[in-house]
């Protein structure tokens, strides 16, 4: 089984899931979602929301393939470019810290770790670009293993599952927070590591036999691993 982790561009948002890829709950303001929806196709929207952050911020949002099917997504963004997260009880965001809108891995791949490989994968881009950390709204009374629930709103208890710590408590949705110097284990760094020095090798490097030494008597000495 092969699991690929990409960043969320103008292409791959076609590979969310039908529901998610015409939800703006995050990027507009409740007034202007209703008038989106009511407009017949707030996929547009969502679509110019993330064409501007593309080019005003960069990556915000990751996809996971596993054997080529996509399996789960996050996507995130400076709390000023999502104007629902100003609409909570346990608002505003700290000004440090960008904000993970929405995370969701397929049912029918969940229980796998995919959940904590999107997170990992927007740690480590947001290590690349100064933040400090990350947060998220999470549902309290959300079921971890709900497939609706768990798209716009993922459950609380899943984001305490991957490292993140309660900010500002609420029995419905508390504000959670995840320090990045924190989120990349050193086990995540040594695989991060790994992936890229095999990346850099060709298949023929890798798979080319290791030739036998030979002595200066002229006879073959073989390879050892001591």
């Amino acid at each position: 089984m092969s699991r690929r982790l990409v960043s969320l561009t103008l292409d791959t948002l076609e590979d969310l899931p039908r529901s998610c890829r015409a939800c703006v709950y995050w990027e507009l303001d409740p007034v202007a979602a209703d008038r989106a929806c009511a407009a017949g196709d707030p996929g547009l929207e969502k679509e110019a929301w993330v064409s501007q952050t593309l080019l005003e911020w960069g990556s915000c949002g990751k996809l996971v393939y596993v054997d080529g099917m996509p399996a789960g997504f996050v996507m995130y963004a400076p709390p000023a470019y999502v104007p629902r997260s100003m609409a909570f009880p346990t608002s505003p965001v700290s000004a440090d810290a960008a904000l993970l809108t929405t995370a969701h891995v397929v049912s029918s791949f969940a229980g796998g770790g995919l959940g904590r490989m999107l997170v990992q994968g927007v740690a480590r881009d947001l290590t690349k670009r100064g933040i400090k950390a990350i947060e998220a709204f999470g549902d309290a009374e959300a079921d971890a293993g709900s497939e609706a629930r768990g798209r716009c709103l993922a459950p609380a208890d899943f984001y305490l599952s991957v490292g993140f710590k309660t900010v500002r408590p609420h029995p419905r949705f508390p504000r959670l927070r995840l320090e990045l110097r924190t989120a990349l284990s050193w086990k995540s760094d040594v695989e991060y590591a790994l992936e890229k020095l095999l990346g850099s090798m060709s298949p023929e490097t890798l798979l080319r036999p290791v030739r036998p030494a030979v002595s200066s008597a002229g006879s073959t000495v073989s390879a050892r691993s001591d």
